[in-house]
């Protein structure tokens, strides 16, 4: 006999699906972030001032992707408020970006820096289109796996700091619970659904682009 073993689970949220989204797919889950929290050899100051510089160049620059979201979204849509909060406190987080890549010097010398160039304005491009996406949802869920997906990337800006003698600034961007309720009064249809998975699963694919390039770049300097 057959058994169906879908009977009894409880259906998954959009918003459970995203979050369950970046944990699976985000950057806590990329080898180089995680040998870049653990590392302590000779060339981990290398690495890290690298992941400073690549970061500052994807995500430093005004506006950004929740700013950018925020101008187009009507202050009548339920998802104004979140994106407003996430603005002030990603801000916040770009401050302490800028100044942690000055504190940490020159971008290290690297082969294919063309390259890298050329990755990174293909990056920015992508998360402005993003931004600026037309479909309910998209720029929402690109927005919110961007603040979720920050807390690994955190972490590895904290390591920097402490590296330098800076004080970490505290972490004021919206929590999981707030990601949630945006996510679902924001998410009314199945087409919004939709665009909100492909804004997140969109987001996450750069970053898991971004710290493919600073493995590539360490390797390209022997650091790994």
């Amino acid at each position: 006999m057959a058994i169906n073993r879908s009977v009894g689970l409880k259906p998954v949220s959009v918003a459970e699906a995203q979050l369950a989204r970046v944990a699976g797919e985000g950057s806590a889950r990329h080898q180089h972030l995680n040998r870049l929290l653990e590392a302590s050899g000779p060339h981990s100051g290398r690495d890290l001032a690298d992941a400073v510089h690549l970061l500052c160049n994807l995500h430093g620059r005004y506006p950004g992707l929740i700013e950018i979201a925020l101008q187009h979204c009507p202050k009548t849509q339920p998802a104004h408020y979140w994106l407003s909060q996430a603005t002030e406190a990603f801000e916040r987080e770009r401050h302490y970006l800028v100044r942690l890549t000055s504190a940490v010097g020159p971008m290290p010398s690297t082969p294919g820096s063309a390259q890298t160039e050329a990755s990174l304005l293909a990056a920015r491009h992508a998360l402005e289109t993003l931004a600026n996406s037309e479909r309910k949802g998209c720029a929402l869920g690109a927005s919110t796996a961007l603040v979720s997906d920050w807390a690994p990337i955190r972490r590895m800006l904290d390591r920097v700091a402490a590296r330098a003698g800076i004080e970490p600034p505290p972490a004021t961007l919206p929590d999981d619970d707030s990601i949630v309720t945006a996510i679902e009064v924001a998410s009314d249809t199945p087409a919004s659904e939709r665009a909100l998975a492909f804004g997140g699963e969109q987001l996450l694919l750069q970053h898991r682009a971004l710290f493919d390039l600073l493995e590539a770049r360490a390797q390209a300097r022997g650091d790994c």
